[in-house]
Formats: C-alpha cells, structure tokens, sequence
C-alpha cells in the first residue's frame, strides 16, 4: 500500500475577504475530489489571498499515486485565477517507518 500527499501554496487573484477565499476555493476542492483523491485547505487560513490545498490518496501501485498527485498539480497550475506558488509532493510505502 502507498500513501501520497501533495501540498500547492497558492496565491489567490483579487480577493478582499475571507468569505471571497471561501467562495474561490470551494470549487476548487470540489474539482480536485472528482479524482478521488482527499482535498482540503489545509494551512493559511487566516489570509486572504494565500491558501495552502492539501490531496492525499492511497493505492496499491507507487506509480498510480504519483500520477494521481501529478494530475492534482496540474490541475491546480492550470487555474488562470491562482498562481501555484510551490508544490510538495510525498510518497510512503510499505519500506517507510
């Protein structure tokens, strides 16, 4: 079994409250769990214009979890309202402690 994770900071487009942040991520988490992956805004949640989106999946192929997370990035780089400021991917097997 492996378990990957993958972390996008991102950077928001004009956005001036929180509730705006809400409303621009939403259906981008949504979008992201049509891979049937786990997403969620996972870090700088008391900024406006930075959000921190965290995927993680579980498979029994390495190579199908990496894919996965590079389709999510892929995704998430596509946006023309954000800007993918970095992305972190990581992979656990059954080798790792």
């Amino acid at each position: 079994m492996y378990v990957g994770s993958l972390e996008c900071d991102v950077l928001l487009g004009d956005v001036r409250s929180l509730k705006q942040k809400r409303s621009a991520v939403r259906p981008l988490l949504a979008e992201l769990r049509r891979f049937e992956v786990a997403a969620a805004e996972a870090g700088h949640l008391d900024l406006y214009r930075r959000v921190l989106i965290g995927v993680s999946c579980i498979a029994a192929d390495a190579g199908h979890v990496r894919a996965l997370l590079e389709r999510c990035e892929r995704l998430v780089a596509a946006r023309p309202e954000l800007e993918l400021l970095s992305a972190r991917t990581r992979l656990f097997g059954p080798d790792d402690d």
